[in-house]
């Protein structure tokens, strides 16, 4: 009984503080989506990493009416370059109208006079095959040095000629600069589990354990710096922009650049961690910058493509951001003990968010899927 009167307060807060969108009546309706209507309406989930075949991911994305946009990544636990752009290739003719895919560059020898030259090559292969973006990673700002130890930062001159490209050739760069802000606290402050355990399993991207290493403000100072030198780039800031412990702070982001938008890969929790305290006010940001935020996972599959339990644990993220994007489902996270509610969003603002931004970013990239 005890518990029971406790759930009972903790949902009467919850509707109190989310007001009349708190109320789930079992039926969207015709302004709303709800739960059922996830593997009916078209989708895009811009931002997974395939590799290999992805054949399985690809059925599952296909029976789920999700397309997708596979990004590579200059990243070391991934495959070389080289394979990720064959394979995103391969993936792009094998399903076309269903998979696109961003291409990357390497910084493998970047103090070498001629380093800008092959990193634009890369870029120009990439687009040539098909790419429709091109990923510049963390890597810049918080692991690569020049031989004087300095961090290389996002607007070091040497960067200059490909951001001046894709800014002249109207070519989307997706950026990831920094990591969440939780990478920089003790594990014991860290708002959330995953974060504890990716930054566990991965003590070199741990800043909090390397103080000689840059401030994530001085990381996102120089992101915002080369922005403002290239103002017509087109710049997709992945992850909230690294700004994902507030919501107002993607949108003074959002304010000062406005030809950049933000995906919610692997940041969706975040919004979770915030709605439990303060549903309301992700609520209002998701729907004042419905025009300017994609969806993405960020789910990485292969390159085996054997265990179909792997494209079910896709499959069923897909669904748990969906009932906290569209219902207004009370709903609890692995990553922290609060319930929380989803956003319940109008149906125009997700298709918005699942797919018309996208569409919009990277025009021509996924052709109408025949059904």
């Amino acid at each position: 009984m005890k518990n029971t009167r406790t759930w009972t307060r903790a949902l009467l807060a919850l509707l109190a503080l989310f007001g009349p969108w708190a109320i789930d009546s079992g039926s969207a309706g015709e302004a709303y989506y709800s739960s059922g209507d996830f593997a009916d309406v078209e989708k895009i989930d811009a931002h997974v990493h395939l590799h290999g075949r992805a054949d399985r991911f690809m059925a599952q994305a296909i029976q789920d009416h999700m397309r997708i946009l596979t990004i590579n990544v200059d990243y070391p636990d991934f495959p070389p370059l080289a394979d990720q752009q064959r394979d995103a290739v391969s993936l792009k003719l094998r399903y076309p109208g269903q998979a696109a895919f961003a291409g990357a560059f390497s910084v493998q020898n970047f103090q070498s006079p001629g380093w800008t030259e092959a990193a634009l090559a890369q870029v120009g292969s990439a687009l040539a095959q098909g790419a429709v973006g091109i990923k510049i990673w963390k890597n810049i700002g918080m692991s690569l040095k020049d031989p004087d130890g300095r961090y290389v930062m996002l607007d070091d001159p040497r960067l200059e000629p490909i951001f001046a490209k894709l800014e002249r050739d109207h070519v989307v760069l997706l950026g990831h600069q920094a990591e969440p802000l939780n990478c920089w606290l003790p594990f014991d402050q860290m708002t959330v589990s995953s974060d504890r355990d990716y930054f566990r399993e991965h003590p070199q991207y741990y800043m909090y354990r390397h103080p000689e290493m840059p401030s994530h403000d001085t990381i996102l100072a120089a992101r915002d710096r080369m922005l403002q030198a290239h103002p017509a780039l087109r710049f997709d800031a992945v992850h909230l922009a690294s700004l994902e412990w507030d919501v107002a702070k993607v949108a003074d982001f959002l304010d000062r650049f406005p030809n950049a938008n933000v995906d919610l890969a692997a940041r969706l929790v975040h919004l979770e961690y915030q709605a439990a305290a303060n549903p309301g006010k992700v609520r209002h940001f998701l729907i004042r910058y419905q025009d300017r935020v994609l969806y993405g996972s960020d789910e990485a599959y292969g390159p085996e493509d054997v265990d179909p339990k792997a494209v079910a644990a896709v499959h069923d993220g897909w669904v748990a951001d969906w009932r906290f994007l569209a219902t207004s489902t009370v709903l609890h996270s692995p990553d922290f003990a609060q319930s929380f509610v989803g956003m319940h969003l109008p149906r125009d603002v997700i298709d918005k968010i699942y797919r018309r931004n996208t569409e919009s970013m990277f025009k021509g990239a996924w052709a109408s899927p025949s059904r």
